[in-house]
């Protein structure tokens, strides 16, 4: 069977014929690196997360590049606000952010290229576009000539009004056309700059990805990703700019977008004051149930984000987990293909939801299976699905007892002194005890092999 997408270029669910298949590869815009990420910068991560496991259980060798942006006027006044160095607040976000994501059971890029670190592939870059007649330097400025392009917007399927009205575009004397967009600015003396043909100054946001993108991957490659909000101006831009710098028909073959995380119906963002980041919600629980959450609806659809949201992850997690415990006792085979159903719903434009559908599917089966080799194959199913999908890594037990007030060892005492209260017939202290680890978020399940305990 083979993996169709849907090609926010043409609009349609195509199949995937890679350029190369023994080599597939991948860019995805990543942060912007000045504050924590907040969660619908996180959806992203772990949508192509799955898709990049996915790509690599397909193909012999997949390269999946994830930049970081760490040149922009953002940071560079979020780091006067804060009285620190630009350098000093990259470097501590930057790190905030991977140990964010790691939480979320993301996988590292293959390659995680730096803006700062690509300057002279930006450089090169603007230097074609100019010989090729697509920019043009004004007032230490230089400027993509938008009309230059005659398919411009194809990507955003903007009119020229829109197009304009979209980019917000700055109202500048040096422009030759409303719409043309900065490559390159000049940098006063108290922040960021490169020497340059133009002079000092440092790149437009939009060339960046363009030169990360052609260093690794090269001048057209397979996948493009990022959120919804990217199409216009960002990713159009890159288009227009790899196209016209190259003369190729196309920059990335297939285009993927995610949609929004919404709060009460309005996108998730910092402008609007309605986001909680990731380290906030990773205090009140574990990274999994993050991730189950953001990947609860269909990728190209909008995700709502709640407390109600996380509790049926954090519900569906623990009934996962516990067909896992019951089966302790059960082997599974090892390095396992998923289940050919739990595949076709991956394979089918990432059909996450009904590919965690058939995990619940197969843990039905585990919990309803006598037969020593029935129960072993849903076993295996569950475990080999939940590791395409990023879930279901940790031990059972260990989920069930993690987090919480009291220690597992303070709580195994206590569940031996209930034990001792039990056999002396004093039940009274023996529900005493059980109630009391109730309070703590604790509970007791009494079993013929003895009593478990998971956190509530």
């Amino acid at each position: 069977m083979d993996l169709k997408i849907t090609n926010t270029l043409t609009r349609e669910k195509e199949v995937f014929r890679p350029i190369d298949p023994s080599h597939v590869r991948v860019y995805v815009c990543g942060p912007t690196v000045y504050d924590f990420a907040h969660v619908g910068n996180a959806r992203p991560v772990v949508v192509f997360d799955v898709l990049a496991r996915l790509l690599r259980h397909l193909y012999p060798r997949v390269t999946y590049v994830r930049n970081i942006t760490d040149v922009d006027d953002k940071i560079n006044a979020r780091a006067r606000e804060n009285g620190e160095t630009i350098a000093d607040l990259t470097e501590r976000t930057a790190a905030q952010y991977h140990q964010d994501m790691a939480a979320l059971g993301a996988l590292p890029p293959d390659v995680e290229p730096r803006a700062t670190h690509h300057i002279a592939q930006m450089i090169a870059l603007i230097e074609r576009l100019i010989a090729n007649g697509h920019a043009y330097a004004a007032d230490g400025h230089v400027l993509f000539a938008v009309p230059s392009m005659p398919d411009y917007g194809r990507l955003s399927r903007r009119d020229r009004d829109e197009l304009i009205a979209g980019a917000r575009v700055d109202v500048a004397p040096y422009k030759r056309d409303p719409a043309d967009f900065v490559l390159w600015k000049p940098s006063a003396d108290d922040i960021p700059g490169w020497d340059s043909p133009w002079g000092r100054g440092r790149p437009g946001w939009h060339i960046e990805c363009s030169a990360m993108s052609w260093e690794h991957l090269g001048e057209t490659f397979d996948i493009h990703g990022g959120g919804l909000d990217l199409i216009f101006p960002h990713h159009e831009n890159e288009i227009a700019q790899s196209r016209c710098a190259f003369g190729t028909h196309a920059m990335a073959n297939y285009w993927m977008h995610n949609g929004f995380v919404t709060v009460e119906d309005d996108k998730m963002s910092k402008s609007l004051g309605n986001f909680v980041t990731v380290r906030e919600v990773l205090a009140d629980w574990p990274g999994e149930v993050v991730r189950l959450l953001l990947l609860s609806a269909h990728y190209r659809a909008p995700l709502d984000f709640s407390d109600a949201g996380l509790k049926e992850a954090r519900a569906q997690l623990d009934r996962l987990y516990q067909a896992l415990r019951n089966a302790g006792d059960v082997p599974a085979a090892t390095a396992a293909p998923p289940s050919g159903d739990l595949m076709a719903a991956l394979l089918d434009d990432l059909n996450v939801p009904l590919a965690i559908a058939r995990l619940h599917e197969a843990a039905g089966r585990l919990n309803r299976a006598s037969d020593p080799a029935e129960r072993s194959a849903a076993k295996t199913a569950l475990r080999a699905g939940g590791a395409l999908l990023g879930l279901l890594q940790a031990d059972p037990e260990a989920w069930f007892q993690g987090g919480g007030d009291l220690d597992p060892a303070e709580i195994e005492r206590l569940i031996a002194a209930r034990a001792d209260a039990r056999k002396a017939r004093n039940f009274a202290e023996a529900d005493r005890i059980r109630d009391a680890l109730k309070a703590k978020g604790v509970e007791l399940e009494d079993g013929p092999q003895g009593t478990t305990w998971k956190r509530g």
